[in-house]
């Protein structure tokens, strides 16, 4: 058989090959079966047909050999320079070669030519590339909806890059990231996998901590019973960074799904609020009466009574005066929150008695005294009528509807007149 020394270009192309053959994500049967795929069009290119090549890759050396399989046939009768050898060619190699025998020459990369070598080189790196993406992809795909720490590389105005413990670039969007985050190069981070998108060839790795799963996860991981099967989560209604809903059920009438989610004095929920950059998290026992439920939802504020419109999902709650406030809460965070949880937009109404509601007037009639904008931000908090704006405290008006205290204080004077 011929030396098995290999030429400059053979090294070169070893070396590729050794560069690849250490990526983990990539089996060996696949990075084999890529090698042999490269080389065979290579040599199908130059001679039409790779049929008679055999080519043996070794990923645990990180090296391969091509065999080019001829038959003997005698001198003069060659037709076929790709598939036959002349006798003394064949003898040449060994002289103990007869007609009719099959001669398996090691290649030389030399005889592929420097552009050949160069398209392999390549085509092999494109290849293993295409595949790390692939198996990068798979791998993060399947784990979405995991929370997952890694390390802060690089902030910029948009988006966060964070290396996993492989090196893999992870993205925390400035969409994704909780009001307060401020994140320091080299420092850990935890963040939910929200989605893997496949664009361009490369997977970008999408992280957020303001999806609900990142909550959900972290509870999880915090509260044994919920592990165990005997608390299920229902819903999780989040406004990143001020606060947040969970809607909890219990499977044991032994254990209450509120008391074991909070923990003593609100243990299981601490290091999670300190997570989440001080995230009020409110736990209320779910229940498919939908009335209760938003009964439940509003807490604290104690609720009279609840009107549903299954067809439009909305529901009118009304509340004595003094608990309006309560339930629309501090920017009109807990009605909002109350409604991403039970799935209907909710109204809030202050309970008048009769006297006082036939005394009433509603706010649209005040549009020639009161511009419409002051109006509507009155509604967006609870309020449709003269009286229950005046019911109303004057701080509660100014914290929670978007109004400069001067507007308020002429909105209440304005309103006042009209009962003096």
């Amino acid at each position: 058989m011929a030396s098995k020394t290999q030429s400059k270009e053979a090294i070169d192309m070893i070396e590729v090959f050794a560069d690849f053959k250490e990526k983990n994500n990539i089996d060996r049967a696949t990075l084999v079966s890529v090698l042999e795929e490269c080389f065979r069009n290579v040599i199908a290119k130059m001679h039409g047909t790779d049929e008679n090549y055999d080519i043996i890759v070794n990923p645990d050396k990180g090296d391969f050999e091509i065999y080019h399989n001829r038959v003997v046939v005698p001198d003069g009768e060659v037709n076929d320079n790709n598939k036959e050898i002349s006798l003394s060619e064949a003898q040449q190699i060994e002289d103990d070669y007869e007609i009719g025998e099959e001669v398996s020459q090691l290649v030389d990369m030399s005889e592929f030519g420097r552009r050949a070598i160069l398209q392999l080189r390549q085509t092999l790196a494109s290849r293993i590339m295409e595949l790390e993406y692939d198996a990068l992809y798979n791998q993060y795909k399947d784990r979405e909806g995991e929370v997952i720490s890694a390390e802060v590389y690089q902030t910029w105005k948009r988006e966060t890059l964070l290396m996993d413990e492989e090196g893999n670039e992870l993205l925390l969007p400035r969409q994704e990231q909780i009001p307060g985050d401020f994140f320091r190069k080299g420092e850990s981070t935890r963040a939910v996998i929200l989605r893997v998108e496949n664009t361009g060839g490369k997977p970008r790795i999408i992280l957020s901590r303001t999806a609900p799963e990142f909550l959900q996860r972290m509870l999880e991981a915090e509260v044994p019973e919920i592990q165990d099967g005997l608390i299920t989560i229902h819903k999780i209604a989040r406004i990143p960074g001020e606060r947040a809903k969970i809607a909890v059920e219990s499977y044991d009438d032994r254990i209450d799904p509120v008391g074991a989610c909070v923990g003593v004095k609100g243990s299981r929920l601490r290091g999670i609020v300190h997570e989440l950059r001080g995230e009020n998290i409110d736990v209320v026992t779910w229940t498919s009466n939908t009335q209760l439920m938003i009964t439940r939802a509003l807490n604290p504020a104690r609720v009279n009574s609840v009107v549903l419109n299954e067809e439009e999902r909305t529901a009118e709650v009304y509340l004595d005066p003094d608990q309006v406030s309560l339930a629309i809460g501090k920017g009109g965070l807990n009605v909002k929150l109350a409604s991403m949880l039970v799935g209907y937009t909710i109204d809030v109404f202050r309970e008048l008695d009769s006297e006082e509601d036939n005394d009433d007037v509603s706010l649209d009639e005040f549009t020639d005294a009161i511009e419409p904008w002051i109006i509507d931000e009155l509604k967006k908090i609870g309020f449709q009528t003269a009286k229950g704006v005046l019911g109303a405290q004057r701080e509660m008006i100014i914290q929670n509807a978007d109004l400069e205290e001067e507007t308020v204080d002429e909105v209440l004077r304005i309103l006042q007149a009209e009962f003096e």
